[in-house]
């Protein structure tokens, strides 16, 4: 089921709905939408759970975001369209920016998430950014070249292994461009993550959770994934050697079966 589902006034979210069981909240990233999470994960997840995904505000067919919003205003966003959905308590799984979502929706709103997933993903504060990959982003825009741009997005979030795969450039072209994606809301989507500080809270979270998180991101460290193991109590650590940053990607039968380990626990 795909829909456009209104969260409060004025405000809707496009939405996603496939599978049945208990509900799988996924939470994209930053200038991400749902369509890039894949269907060889969708599908997989689809098997065992009723798998929500949904595009930010002011991303693809979401309502328009004029005005500036923080990681705790996306977070109230997933829990409204929770409540709209008519989905009391979930899963969740959140991958960089939406990683930071996830963590927000945990601590704002407990009593709805079950099990939590924290991929790619950082508990913000100082250094939490100190990574090479958005630097070569922000050099490759500003040339204002299309495919200068694509190639090296797709080189900052994958392996080099993976780089390499026949066609799957083309498919990260394909993928990310076929929804739309303001780059006014991806700036605002960046301040909102400088601004993610959760460090101090993570340790009332008291539910089952994993951090996943690949070696060679270069979009957030993987220093900042360890650093969440040793954050959020209990945190199964998956921190694959040879994994960029789109692990899902890379790895999308490993990275249900962590999701299923994680809701079962």
């Amino acid at each position: 089921m795909s829909d456009i589902v209104e969260i409060s006034a004025g405000t809707s979210l496009a939405v996603e709905v496939t599978g049945a069981g208990e509900t799988l909240l996924l939470v994209q990233g930053m200038s991400g939408h749902g369509g890039m999470w894949g269907s060889e994960l969708v599908d997989d997840l689809a098997r065992d759970f009723d798998v929500v995904v949904y595009d930010h505000r002011g991303i693809g067919q979401s309502a328009r975001a004029d005005d500036p919003f923080t990681i705790a205003d996306l977070a109230d966003d997933a829990a409204a369209l929770l409540t709209a959905l008519g989905r009391d308590s979930v899963h969740v799984m959140g991958i960089s920016m939406g990683g930071m979502v996830a963590q927000e929706l945990a601590l704002r709103h407990p009593e709805r998430v079950r099990s939590v997933v924290l991929g790619c993903t950082t508990a913000g504060g100082p250094g939490a950014f100190d990574a090479p990959g958005p630097t070569r982003m922000v050099e490759a825009i500003s040339t204002r070249d299309p495919e200068v741009a694509t190639r090296v997005g797709f080189e900052v979030n994958v392996s080099a292994e993976f780089a390499s795969r026949p066609g799957e450039l083309e498919r990260f072209r394909e993928t990310s461009l076929s929804r739309r994606v303001p780059v006014a809301v991806v700036r605002a989507q960046s301040i909102a993550a400088l601004h993610h500080d959760a460090a101090a809270r993570l340790g009332e979270l008291s539910i089952p959770a994993a951090v996943i998180h690949g070696e060679e991101d270069q979009m957030i460290l993987v220093s900042e994934g360890e650093r969440l193991v040793e954050l959020v109590p209990g945190a199964e650590r998956e921190i694959w050697p040879g994994v960029g940053h789109l692990f899902w990607w890379e790895r999308p039968a490993e990275t249900a079966a962590v999701i299923r380990r994680t809701a079962t626990r």
